[in-house]
């Protein structure tokens, strides 16, 4: 009876995770990228630039989290071992032209993340201890006024970064030391769930602190890798590059015919960059931003979802489409066709090089996830012995899923990541307007050649922001001298 019910339960949720990512949240996603990239002027080409600029600037040490750290902890959940094997699943399943489908999807999410980091940034709030936190479910109370709908959202991530997504990246990493080095799984898990203990316990701080440290370094190396392999392939770049568009517009013949690269590297793109999904708004809400004025961290979003896909999941396609091991049968998918790449351009060393990146790629975004996870438990309930009860629970996820197999829990973790995108994208949809207005404001301060700086008393059509948080300096002085005469 029990062994039925699980299947029941297996084959309901595959069947819910085929619907949701084979078909609804493509072209829910596709649309709302497309329509916030008209809506915007294609702001993510004309003031890429600018973007980049904020990234670099948010390096400056402030008092709390700064932009920069809160890009590398978006950045930390979203690169993970699906830039690498997931790239090489979509080249096997969709051919070549599935990486033409990744770009624009890439390029139409960054308008999307934009928008959702904005009005993370415009409705966030500060705890009582003085840390900013914001995301999805707080401008669905605050600025839809439906609580319900940000506790619907709350649960959906919990479930998904807190708990499975987690798993599953603790089993990815023993599953790497374990077949490259032959170290016990269940040693292995103890010192993740005690590295993962020690940065967790910190709080946000301390999880945006050591993604700074951690991101930067794993980035890094990974590019170095496909630089080599691009430079001693280099003649064969042209070649590469024109399969590409071919196989992607159906002029050439392709491993799924032009529609399969559509959908497989549509599908590839959304699920890697996470624009539209609501989880690095959660981040983004955290930063203490530079310039003070909440389009700010709509850029520095934006610059992620670039990164994410445009670069580091094309490092990832070059290494494969440049190695050759395209080119003859070798029943390879997968990380396993990445490895096989590695090691015909560069030798076994290869291997450990594969091993450390997993890992890098993996602990960063246990503790990433994390966050995410912390500022909707925060958003459910302020319970201090809650949010200590949660953390217990996640360590206890990453020790479970450092010895088990754990297929159906991610299949679960894709269906609930799937839901809560659905209910972002109806939430940014229906608070466009004050993300058009609070963007197209920052643009004409930059125009105008200031520093664009949020005055909330510019938009009495906002309600519920917090007090004071969004109320520059000259006016809070101006309100406070009026008060005192």
């Amino acid at each position: 009876m029990f062994e039925k019910l699980m299947m029941w339960i297996e084959s309901a949720i595959n069947y819910t995770n085929g619907l949701l990512w084979g078909s609804v949240l493509i072209y829910v996603l596709v649309a709302a990228g497309v329509l916030f990239t008209l809506r915007l002027g294609f702001i993510q080409f004309r003031l890429f630039g600018h973007g980049v600029k904020l990234v670099i600037q948010g390096r400056e040490k402030i008092d709390g989290i700064s932009s920069f750290q809160v890009f590398c902890t978006s950045m930390a959940a979203r690169v993970g071992t699906g830039n690498m094997a997931g790239v090489a699943v979509a080249i096997t399943v969709g051919g070549a032209g599935a990486i033409f489908w990744m770009w624009l999807i890439a390029m139409l999410g960054m308008a999307t993340a934009f928008i959702e980091s904005t009005l993370a940034q415009v409705y966030k709030v500060k705890d009582s201890e003085g840390q900013y936190r914001g995301g999805p479910a707080y401008y669905m109370e605050r600025g839809l006024g439906k609580r319900w709908m940000g506790t619907i959202f709350s649960i959906l991530l919990i479930i998904a970064f807190g708990f499975a997504f987690n798993s599953v990246q603790a089993n990815t990493m023993t599953d790497a030391l374990n077949n490259a080095f032959g170290f016990d799984k269940t040693i292995i898990g103890l010192v993740i769930v005690l590295a993962s203990a020690y940065i967790i316990c910190g709080g946000l701080k301390k999880v945006a602190k050591a993604s700074e440290l951690i991101v930067p370094v794993m980035a890094v190396a990974y590019l170095a890798i496909a630089l080599l392999v691009l430079v001693t392939n280099i003649e064969q770049v042209p070649a590469a590059l024109s399969l590409i568009v071919k196989s992607a517009l159906g002029w050439e013949e392709a491993a799924g015919g032009a529609m399969g690269a559509m959908m497989a590297g549509i599908a590839r793109g959304l699920f890697s960059n996470e624009a539209g999904m609501g989880s690095a708004a959660n981040i983004a809400a955290s930063a203490t931003p530079n310039p003070n004025h909440p389009a700010s961290q709509g850029f520095v979003q934006m610059i992620g979802v670039f990164v994410d896909t445009i670069v580091i999941c094309s490092s990832s396609a070059a290494i494969i489409m440049l190695s050759g091991v395209l080119d003859a049968p070798n029943g390879q998918e997968g990380i396993g066709l990445l490895q096989l790449a590695l090691n015909n351009e560069l030798g076994a060393w290869s291997s450990y090089f594969l091993a450390f990146a997993i890992i890098l790629f993996c602990f960063s975004s246990i503790i990433a996830n994390y966050s995410y996870a912390e500022s909707n438990v925060m958003f459910l309930t302020k319970s201090k012995k809650v949010l200590f009860i949660f953390r217990g629970l996640v360590l206890a996820m990453v020790m479970v899923g450092s010895v088990a197999s754990l297929s159906l829990v991610w299949n679960f973790a894709d269906v609930s990541m799937g839901l809560m995108a659905l209910v972002n994208i109806a939430a940014i949809v229906m608070l466009s307007k004050v993300a058009y207005s609070v963007i197209k404001d920052y643009e004409l301060q930059l125009k105008s050649g200031v520093t664009p700086t949020f005055d909330s008393t510019k938009f009495p059509e906002i309600d519920n922001l917090e007090g004071g948080i969004w109320v520059n300096k000259n006016q809070k002085t101006a309100k406070s001298s009026a008060e005192t005469n």
